[in-house]
């Protein structure tokens, strides 16, 4: 750690501060845990279920210089007394906790709101009774459907910005028909942002709100079979490695139409600690978190990760890359989609001065290249006992 002082965007020295890390086993917690230990005198209370990502920082006492910074608790904040003991402790909370796969949200809707608004509940409760920050973790699914997508196919407002770049003070709101349980996570994500604003304007809470647009890099979800269940789903990254790594083709739902924008997770840390050490700024605040250079079809990702995978393996490219899938085959009924997810930067780079640096390309490979280290010869392994069996 450098001995040079810290300071904060204003020149103000940065005092050292405890963190309640709620979900701090998880893909986001486990790289801001790194950065924190190894770049900040913070200390963190790392709350979780599990602790696998962030195992190699809880070595035993003097392995590392940041032995004493950071304590694991293992609890679920549904129905654990402590939590409010740790929120105490600490002078700022941070709330990772959520279920946020896509295939979960129909299968599972009830637990979906449950994790998302139900178990958030107290966390609010307790900073805002007790006078604690809180930096929680929303998504940017919460805007659900651009304007544009309502507009007529060769309208040409679909392509004006107006329509489907989406700002933090201003986008409306737009889910699905109640039918389409995909919605069940975004709208439970939308009503507890609501809550946490509410606390904010009537009893004073200090809050952030961040809204993260798809981030991606090593340690993301899970590679079914090998580190996760079995059964299930994951995101889309882990979804494409894990067909890369089986030499399976790509499935791409509904023909892979849909455009998302993709930024590095060390990006998005360096964002998430301006937040942490700048209060003043972040306070009061709902930042999108994302990169509107990184923007692709879920189908030109798809393309992009098997050039890469090839590049990385050294392996050869399958014969048939992707494949069509219907979304009702792959992730059941009650399916419905965003079309498009464009952040608008302007108020963290107004109040942070933050901008993602990392093309989709270079996030990619070095990603890619942690999947295909880590999990290749398990794979294989897999395979072969697999086939051995049958």
């Amino acid at each position: 750690m450098a001995s040079v002082a810290r300071v904060d965007l204003d020149g103000n020295p940065i005092k050292p501060i405890t963190i309640c890390m709620i979900g701090a086993g998880g893909f986001i917690g486990s790289h801001l845990c790194e950065k924190l230990m190894s770049e900040t005198p913070h200390k963190v209370l790392a709350l979780d279920v599990y602790n696998d990502k962030i195992k190699h920082l809880l070595e035993p006492e003097n392995a590392h210089p940041w032995s004493d910074r950071i304590q694991f608790h293992r609890l679920n904040i549904k129905q654990d007394s402590r939590l409010e003991g740790l929120i105490k402790m600490a002078d700022l909370t941070i709330n990772l906790a959520a279920i946020c796969t896509p295939a979960d949200y129909n299968t599972r809707p009830l637990d979906t709101i449950y994790s998302n608004f139900i178990d958030a509940l107290p966390v609010v409760k307790y900073c805002s009774e007790n006078n604690k920050r809180l930096i929680h973790f929303s998504t940017c699914e919460v805007y659900g459907k651009t304007i544009g997508s309502y507009l007529p196919k060769d309208s040409p407002l679909r392509q004006d910005p107006a329509y489907y770049v989406l700002k933090e003070d201003e986008s409306p709101c737009i889910f699905g028909s109640i039918e389409k349980q995909r919605w069940s996570y975004a709208c439970a994500k939308q009503l507890i942002e609501r809550l946490i604003y509410a606390e904010g304007a009537e009893n004073g809470l200090e809050f952030t709100i961040v809204r993260p647009f798809n981030w991606i890099g090593p340690r993301m979800d899970f590679i079914p079979g090998i580190d996760g269940p079995s059964e299930g789903v994951p995101r889309v990254l882990a979804c494409f490695s894990n067909n890369l790594l089986r030499r399976e083709p790509l499935k791409l739902v509904d023909g892979g139409q849909s455009q998302r924008t993709f930024v590095y997770i060390k990006d998005a840390i360096e964002a998430v600690m301006l937040m942490i050490e700048n209060p003043a700024r972040a306070n009061g605040h709902i930042f999108n978190v994302g990169n509107p250079n990184n923007e692709v079809t879920v189908r030109q990702l798809g393309e992009m990760m098997t050039e890469v995978y090839v590049k990385v393996s050294g392996e050869s490219k399958l014969e048939t890359p992707t494949i069509d899938v219907s979304s009702q085959e792959f992730y059941g009924v009650g399916y419905d989609d965003s079309d498009k997810r464009i952040p608008d930067m302007t108020i963290i780079n107004k109040q942070l001065g933050w901008n993602p640096k990392t093309s989709l390309w270079d996030l990619l490979e070095s990603t890619l290249t942690y999947q295909h280290r880590t999990y290749a010869e398990a794979v294989k392994k897999a395979i072969s006992q697999a086939s051995a069996t049958s």
